[in-house]
């Protein structure tokens, strides 16, 4: 029998209008309209793309964003500058800056320059070493780590006492989503590309996270009977059938894997939807902490 499909799209959407009512309260009780200022440095498409929608989502929700363009060329110490001005805004809650970065910013530097309160992509090495802190208040967790255990309790999957496997260690992806299904007392191995007999290590999780960018690597003998495939890839493959030129696909072969997991998430239509989700959620509540600030 195959997988039940989890359905980012459809839970994606039920966020976004949580998010819209509390935005709502939010301006009609305090005034108060949460604010996204995003940054895009150079001209990559795919970047410009995911800002796009970025935007875009935020407009769906009652949401104000400020989005600045940059040429690739603008100078680490400018684009600081612009960062701290943002930072001094009380009308930005949430600063986001779309990385990769051009090869002469320094991109810790300008995730560190981002304060705390208004990191709403959760990237900044306090929120990331948060997640790993028994008990801690946690501003931000990253978006799409954020959205992979979202994905899991809307869906009603059990993660406490559950064996976990993350396949990939990437601060952006693989390391916080271990570090948040562990804080949810899930058992976590993660592995990566120095792990030996990575099949033997993936058969034994009863949730399965895939986030190493490589397209259809898990196949079906790699994941055990009933377990919950969580498929993070986004991974472009040529496809002269497609209007597009190509078509994406996972970090998983989902028409292999379906046949043997209890629940999967499909690419696209899975994860993508609820990373944007938790961004616009991570703006809302950092507009809400910051109603008592001096600003």
């Amino acid at each position: 029998m195959s997988a039940r499909i989890i359905d980012g799209s459809a839970i994606a959407a039920a966020v976004r209008s949580e998010i819209k009512a509390e935005v709502e309260r939010l301006k009609a009780e305090h005034g108060v309209i949460p604010g996204l200022a995003t940054v895009l440095i150079g001209d990559d498409p795919a970047s410009a793309t995911y800002v796009r929608n970025k935007r875009r989502a935020c407009a769906e929700v009652g949401i104000q964003s400020f989005g600045y363009e940059l040429p690739a060329t603008i100078s680490q110490d400018d684009l600081l500058q612009l960062l701290s001005e943002l930072s001094a805004r009380c009308d930005v809650h949430g600063i986001l800056v779309q990385l990769p970065l051009p090869s002469h910013i320094d991109a810790r530097r300008v995730v560190e320059a981002i304060p705390i309160q208004k990191d709403v992509d959760g990237f900044h090495p306090a929120n990331l070493g948060l997640l790993g802190v028994k008990g801690a208040h946690v501003p931000f967790a990253p978006c799409t780590p954020q959205g992979c255990v979202e994905l899991l309790e809307r869906s009603g999957v059990q993660i406490g006492g559950r064996r976990a496997v993350v396949l990939g260690r990437s601060t952006i992806v693989g390391l916080p989503t271990a570090l948040m299904l562990l804080a949810r007392d899930a058992t976590v191995t993660i592995c990566h590309s120095k792990t030996p007999n990575i099949a033997q290590v993936t058969r034994s999780a009863d949730i399965l996270v895939a986030a190493i960018g490589r397209p259809r690597f898990v196949t079906a003998d790699m994941v055990k009977p009933d377990a919950v495939v969580i498929d993070v890839g986004i991974n472009r493959l040529a496809d002269p059938s497609d209007p597009r030129g190509f078509r994406l696909v996972g970090d998983v072969d989902f028409d292999e894997v379906r046949e043997v997991a209890s629940a999967i998430t499909p690419v696209p239509g899975g994860v993508g939807p609820m990373t944007i989700a938790m961004l616009l959620r991570n703006t809302l509540r950092a507009a809400l902490n910051q109603l008592t600030a001096a600003c």
